[in-house]
């Protein structure tokens, strides 16, 4: 019984071993080089790269600041995993950048990779390599030469846009630093709303009768304000369309303005200004008491003052040319 039983624990021993020597097998860790000679202080690669099944988990080895006494690592990436063979192995691969400065053949020791396979531990090293470093090849038979100074690369715009955006922007503060000093001293706004076209002289007298028509100021016996509005829509309308300063001036003041300017108004539009302004006179200072044909003639003869002397304004129509001949009538037998 004793007998069979360390048979038993012999196959379990024998066939642990196996396994554990399959996988071992199937690990396997390489070292290599972008390039194995260099010259002084030029960087290459050193690639780490381990093989191994996807069940098996793996230490990287540790490398320093430094390889050797002679070679110096610069930099180092991250461990990047490519898997091949349906998912059952993976690739891992690290990558060391590094460089020399003292000329010489230097060995790059293999480095340890530990892994574990089951509760079973054990490492795979990879290979060495060597490094040659040269240095720079001298023309002694020349004999010295000048240094040469580094080219001026050109400028680009990406470098001088800054500069020609804080000109600009300078330039944009000085000005408007000058306008509100200006605009200040003449005692105007530093920014002022855009002014609206000005109306012709005979629309706004027309919309001022109108209203002074809606408002019935007569048929409410309030002679004084509506010869005085009516009036004043006249005045207004004749400084604007005649450049006559009748705002300021007296009825009599007015209509001797027109008389001496003859031009501007003809026998019946005079006369027909003149009524207007007299019995608006005779109203406001001597207390007449007006006829209702007066308050309603006084209207009527102020809309036609306005209609008839308005400014007209001038359509540009296009003229037939003088050679376009009309065609000559034909008649059919």
């Amino acid at each position: 019984m004793k007998k069979i039983v360390q048979n038993i624990l012999f196959l379990v021993v024998l066939v642990s071993g196996f396994t554990f020597t399959g996988n071992a097998q199937r690990i396997k860790a390489t070292a290599s080089l972008d390039t194995a000679q260099i010259l002084l202080g030029d960087q290459i690669k050193l690639f780490l790269k381990l093989d191994k099944p996807t069940d098996v988990s793996v230490k990287f080895p540790v490398i320093n600041d430094t390889i050797s006494e002679f070679i110096e690592v610069i930099n180092r990436s991250g461990i990047d995993t490519f898997t091949t063979d349906n998912n059952e192995i993976e690739t891992l691969i690290q990558t060391y950048y590094i460089t020399s400065f003292d000329s010489g053949s230097y060995r790059i020791p293999n480095y340890w990779f530990s892994f574990n396979v089951g509760d079973i531990k054990d490492s795979v090293a990879s290979n060495s390599l060597m490094l040659h470093v040269y240095n720079m090849q001298i023309d002694t038979t020349k004999g010295p030469t000048d240094i040469k100074m580094p080219y001026d690369a050109p400028l680009t715009l990406k470098e001088v846009l800054p500069y020609i955006l804080g000109v600009i922007l300078i330039a944009a503060i000085l000005f408007f630093i000058l306008y509100s000093i200006k605009r200040k001293k003449a005692n105007k706004p530093i920014f002022a709303k855009p002014l609206k076209p000005k109306e012709p002289a005979h629309i706004v007298a027309l919309r001022e009768l109108d209203r002074i028509s809606q408002e019935k100021l007569w048929q409410q016996e309030k002679y004084k304000a509506y010869y005085s509005e009516v009036t004043e829509a006249l005045r207004v309308y004749i400084e604007d369309r005649f450049d006559i300063r009748a705002m300021e001036q007296t009825s009599d003041e007015t209509i001797e303005a027109f008389r001496v300017r003859k031009e501007l108004l003809n026998e019946k539009h005079f006369s027909n200004l003149s009524q207007i302004l007299s019995i608006a006179d005779m109203v406001k200072f001597a207390k007449y008491k007006p006829l209702p044909d007066d308050n309603n003639f006084t209207l009527v003869n102020a809309y036609f003052f306005v209609n008839e002397t308005k400014k007209e304004e001038k359509i540009n129509t296009p003229q037939k040319p003088e050679n376009d001949q009309e065609g000559e009538e034909v008649v059919l037998k």
